[in-house]
């Protein structure tokens, strides 16, 4: 596929129809507003419908285009009924939704693998089955970018199915990417270390209670950066991806870590 084909959306200035999973809060939410320009109209797809009205809002209100819709990504006919019916068909979709859990293999119950396969596999699989029939229909071909992790890439104690899962993610990526990229499909990852989020403070709450201000030190003081990142900071990388200057990257990984990955040995 030519790059005068590739980039034809951009140059046309062509609006694109943008899918955020788990875009009601955290680095979802971050992106949703991120990416709310450009004739951009962003699905702000939650399974909190408060919450993804709440961000489409904020979009509007910038006189943007949002539109919230509550959805469990982990069911399949769900998304396909969903996904396959929007007014506006969707060439760009972002898998950010995603759970943890704390645990080694030993202690990790077939329930709460169960959980995070669902959620952070599954849902990957779900939407990209229900969108890419749709982005090859597309003269402009479309962009998946699925949010992986550190985990994906080197080991992290007490994280054996939110390794599994995000490790999955990173397969995945690299298997959608060789697969349909001469269909014009493009497919990355973005993989956030530890990042100030909701989801790190409801975490540190449920698991450490009232060590949660030490433990947070603590993981910010494993990036060797010396702090956490920002819901924005990967907001910005995921808006650099789905921009005119990165159509020539497909099949790739991009860590947003503090060093966490290279620099921690």
């Amino acid at each position: 596929m030519s790059n005068e084909h590739i980039e034809k959306s951009y140059e046309n200035n062509t609006p694109e129809n943008v899918i955020v999973t788990g875009g009601g809060s955290g680095i979802g939410e971050a992106i949703c507003l991120r990416l709310a320009s450009r004739q951009r109209h962003i699905y702000v797809v939650d399974i909190d419908l408060n919450q993804a009205k709440r961000v489409a809002t904020l979009i509007n209100q910038q006189n943007f285009v949002a539109t919230p819709i509550l959805l469990d990504v982990s069911d399949h006919l769900a998304v396909l009924d969903v996904l396959n019916n929007l007014p506006n068909p969707p060439n760009i979709l972002i898998n950010n939704a995603g759970v943890s859990a704390i645990g080694n293999l030993e202690n990790t119950t077939e329930e709460t693998l169960d959980r995070l396969y669902s959620v952070n596999v599954k849902s990957i699989y779900n939407c990209a089955y229900a969108v890419i029939p749709i982005m090859r229909r597309d003269s402009r071909g479309g962009l998946i970018i699925n949010l992986a992790s550190v985990a994906s890439s080197v080991g992290v104690s007490e994280r054996f199915a939110y390794s599994m899962s995000k490790g999955a993610v990173l397969s995945m990526t690299m298997s959608i990417a060789k697969d349909y990229v001469n269909s014009g499909i493009r497919c990355n990852c973005v993989s956030p270390g530890r990042v100030h989020t909701p989801f790190v403070d409801n975490y540190l709450s449920k698991y450490y209670d009232d060590k949660s201000s030490q433990m947070f030190a603590e993981l910010s003081k494993s990036q060797p950066i010396g702090r956490m990142g920002q819901p924005e900071e990967v907001a910005a990388l995921v808006e650099y991806l789905c921009g005119p200057q990165a159509t020539f990257i497909t099949g790739s990984n991009f860590p947003i870590d503090g060093g966490f990955v290279t620099l921690n040995s």
